[in-house]
């Protein structure tokens, strides 16, 4: 930890087990529950993602994410379960169970784990959350890089944004088909996209954003009758946010995450002079702290 004796007290504060920065209020689903199930409570609850347990034993035996989802409505290869076994009947499709498309190399940690463990462990396998299990693989809070953020936001560092920000993006355009960006999603495991309109930077588009509309309204009622190519041929900058959120180069990081924090957002684009330079996102925040 080199960021400054300031965030070294904030982290000797809270040394320890991960359960005192954790979520401890988990939701869980049984890998018995159908897809679209889980379409609900991410969008009602906002959640990128939902650990599986088993009913009986409640032990963790994987998860499912917002990427999870967009892949099985057309995006990558989870789609191949629709038009297989379903044959592209979607209505059908989503109400198959969550363990057919759920992730079962699961990323998690022990409940006696300390903070250093966690970033290290979500920055080894690339992933925004960790489920935190007892002894018996029970899952009993959940670690995410906003809980991190949490704790750090407001701090000087003495680094700045354009240190560790991500430079030469993908972007798509507000034009873009909602299906398209989702593909170009999972292809890179991406979780969002900056969407530009001739050239202008308009917004940010993540996987979450795509779940929610499909969730809600309209596009819900072309989910459950199988129309989701209309919904998903709908463009991004439909769904991108009016409110435009951005930060400069020379951004302190403490700075930035607290904006993170109070406009409850995963990432921030960096624009100079009107031009994205690149984004930030919560990730590299925790990459500052290597």
């Amino acid at each position: 930890m080199r960021i400054g004796p300031e965030f070294k007290s904030r982290i000797s504060e809270h040394e320890g087990k991960i359960l005192a920065l954790a979520t401890r209020n988990v939701v869980t689903l049984p890998p018995t529950a159908t897809i679209m199930e889980a379409i609900r409570i991410m969008t009602e609850r906002k959640f990128r993602r939902i650990p599986i347990t088993d009913a009986g034993t409640r032990r963790l035996v994987g998860v499912i994410t917002t990427v999870d989802v967009i892949d099985f409505l057309g995006g990558g290869r989870k789609n191949l379960l629709v038009e297989n076994r379903f044959k592209g009947n979607l209505l059908a499709a989503i109400n198959e169970e969550v363990r057919q498309i759920m992730e079962t190399d699961i990323a998690y940690l022990r409940d006696q784990a300390d903070f250093k463990d966690a970033v290290s462990m979500m920055l080894e396998r690339k992933t925004g959350g960790l489920p935190i299990v007892n002894n018996d693989m029970q899952v009993v809070a959940i670690f995410t890089e906003r809980n991190a953020l949490e704790l750090m936001g407001g701090l000087v560092t003495n680094r700045t944004v354009d240190e560790y920000m991500t430079e030469n993006v993908k972007m798509v355009s507000t034009d873009t088909p909602i299906g398209q960006a989702a593909k170009v999603m999972v292809d890179n495991r991406f979780r969002r996209l900056p969407v530009v309109k001739d050239g202008i930077f308009a917004g940010i588009i993540t996987a979450s954003d795509i779940v929610h509309f499909l969730g809600r309204g309209d596009a819900f009622s072309k989910l459950t009758t199988g129309n989701i190519r209309e919904a998903f041929g709908q463009p991004v900058g439909s769904i991108v946010s009016k409110e435009l959120i951005w930060t400069n180069p020379g951004t302190d990081l403490g700075k930035a995450m607290e904006i993170m924090i109070e406009k409850k957002i995963g990432s921030l684009p960096v624009l100079e002079d009107g031009v994205l330079r690149g984004i930030i996102t919560e990730s590299d925040f925790l990459r500052s702290l290597e």
